[in-house]
Order: C-alpha cells, then structure tokens, then sequence
C-alpha cells in the first residue's frame, strides 16, 4: 500500500511515521528545516508510549512521489483550495485522500439525504474551490483525537491519544476505509470506522469552538480558560449554542457539555493548533471551526449569539493576521494539524 502525507508537520509525520512503522510505503512531502531533519534522521517521535523513530521516504516534490493509493493530508483546511498544484501528481484513477482537519468538512452535507443535500458551506468551501480542489468523491473523512507538537524539525512530541476516526461521508463501510483502518492499526494507531462520521466531528467541535478561538484571544491554556470562572461560563454558553445547532441537523453527540469541559480541563496547560499559529504569525484555522458553525446556525435558524460574537471578533483578529506579508499562506506551505 502507497501511502504520501502531504504535510509532514506535527500530526502529518506522526501518523506517516506510525504507517511506515506498520509496514505501508509512505512518503512524506514536508520542506524546509523539516525535510532536511527527516531526510538525514528520520522522523523521531518522543511519546510516553515508547520513542521510536521512522524513515520514511521524504520529498519536497509530490511528482517524484506519483499516484498513490492514499494521501493523507497533513495541511491546515485553509490551504487545501490552494493545495492542487501538490495534490494532483499523486492522484491516480483510485486514490483517496483523507482530510485530517478540524472543524466542518467541505463534504458535510454530501450522501445526508436530508433537505441540505449537496449544500455548499461557503466559509468551508468558498465558491467551491476545495470541491474542485478535492473531489468528494475522493474524500474520506478522519476526526483526530490525538496531540501532538513539532518540538523541532522532524521531532513530533506525542502528547496525548492514537485515535483517528475515519469514515465516508456517504455512511458506507468501504474497501478502501477497511484497507486504510488496518494499515493504521499495523502502525499502533487507533482507527474506528463510522458508519456516520458526523456525530465524532460534533463532538471534537465542541471543543475546538470553544478554545481554539479563546485561547488566541486570551494568550491562555486549556486549563486557565476552564479555571477561570467568566472564561468557563463562556465556554459554556459556547458549547450550548453549538449542540443546538448539531441538533437541529440531526446529530446528538450523547456527551454533556460538563463532561467536555472536564475533559479539556484534565488537558491541562495544552496550547492549542491555534494559539501556536498565532504565535508563529501564521494564519488561524476559524473559518472551519467556528464561522462555519454560524453559517450552519443561519441556515437552521438557530440563535447563536455568544457564537457570532467571538467569531467577529476572532475574524478581525484573523484578517489582521492576514495583512502582515509573512502571515500569507502559498501553495506550498504545509502546516501540521495540531491536536486541539
């Protein structure tokens, strides 16, 4: 089984190294400082689990990879309309790309057959550029549960969880889902196949909406945005407007919104993907993660004040982002997908 991972950051060289590790041929597209480490040391994973490090074939150039069965893409969802360039090299007639991002995919409402059917969410998909970009047909979808830190080019701190959920948007259980579940098992990870991703997507969101937006606007951790008693009732507001919404599409995650909160809580000074994207410069993954909820929201006509309001000005703060020359994404700028 061929397997590349376009985007060999924090998440991407960990699942590419846990593949390698299971025996699957991988090949990672990385750049930088980055490909110079893994080209001359392999990926090295530092994890309570065990260390171990990988040596999988890397690249900065997906045309001396070609097509393969799977691409597992490591990039941020902001850059996967621009991602072509990159991606269709290692296309060939069959192969699958598997969108490890947080937040509302842009196939959400493909194979529902409800009243949405085949609705374009345009803060996900802006004038269906990542439809074009990536076929849904082509999509499979993964929910990750796992943390992870680049502690330095081509060292990936695991921090917490293996598990990657994957599933189809149309709800079937599929060869290619069987055949990319085993080879993640092969390499230690965890790997559920859902029969309806969405209810896992729901619940990663709820706190994903929640601290990756507070945590850049407040320069806080996990655990002080729980910790602190204005902070916490926010996040609960937060987490109530969120649940209406899932529920007026049909999902019931089953998980309160106390427990959720514990959880994050027990995570304790985690930094999450965001406040590190933040700190970097980089542009902020909200789009998917929060404004698609409020554009969700408006299509349902579910009230979502609280919502709305950290999403203007987390989109002010974004486009501030935006301004600065050497926050702008390009094409060939692949970012890992941190855990939170």
């Amino acid at each position: 089984m061929r397997i590349a991972v376009l985007g060999a950051g924090a998440i991407g060289a960990y699942v590419g190294a846990a593949l390698h590790r299971g025996g699957a041929d991988v090949h990672l597209i990385a750049r930088g400082p980055n490909l110079s480490a893994i080209r001359e040391h392999g990926v090295r994973v530092l994890s309570e689990r065990g260390d171990f490090t990988a040596h999988p074939h890397a690249t900065d150039d997906p045309a001396e990879v070609g097509p393969v069965d799977f691409v597992f893409l490591g990039l941020k969802a902001q850059h996967y309309a621009g991602c072509t360039p990159l991606l269709r090299p290692m296309l060939g007639p069959s192969t699958a790309v598997i969108a490890a991002q947080n937040g509302i995919p842009w196939w959400y409402f493909h194979g529902t057959g409800g009243p949405h059917e085949g609705h374009r969410i345009e803060s996900v998909d802006p004038q269906g550029a990542v439809s074009r970009a990536i076929p849904v047909e082509r999509a499979i979808g993964c929910v990750v549960y796992a943390a992870t830190e680049l502690a330095g080019p081509g060292l990936v701190q695991h921090i917490e969880g293996t598990r990657f959920s994957i599933g189809e948007p149309d709800g079937t259980e599929s060869q290619r889902c069987l055949d990319l579940q085993a080879a993640m098992v092969a390499g230690g990870l965890r790997c559920p196949l859902e029969r309806d991703l969405r209810e896992d997507i729901w619940v990663k969101l709820m706190g994903n909406i929640v601290f990756n937006p507070l945590s850049a606007l407040t320069r806080s951790t996990m655990v002080q945005i729980c910790r602190n008693r204005s902070t916490r009732d926010l996040a609960r507001t937060m987490m109530a407007e969120t649940l209406e919404v899932a529920d007026r599409l049909g999902v019931r995650t089953g998980i309160s919104i106390d427990r959720r909160l514990a959880g994050a809580e027990r995570a304790g000074d985690h930094r999450t993907s965001t406040l590190h994207d933040l700190e970097r410069n980089r542009p902020m993954e909200l789009d998917v993660i929060l404004s698609a909820v409020v554009e969700l929201a408006d299509l349902t006509r579910v009230e979502v004040p609280t919502l709305r309001a950290v999403d203007s000005v987390a989109s002010l703060l974004n486009a501030r982002m935006l301004d600065q020359p050497e926050a702008r994404p390009t094409q060939s700028a692949p970012t890992g997908v941190a855990g939170g």
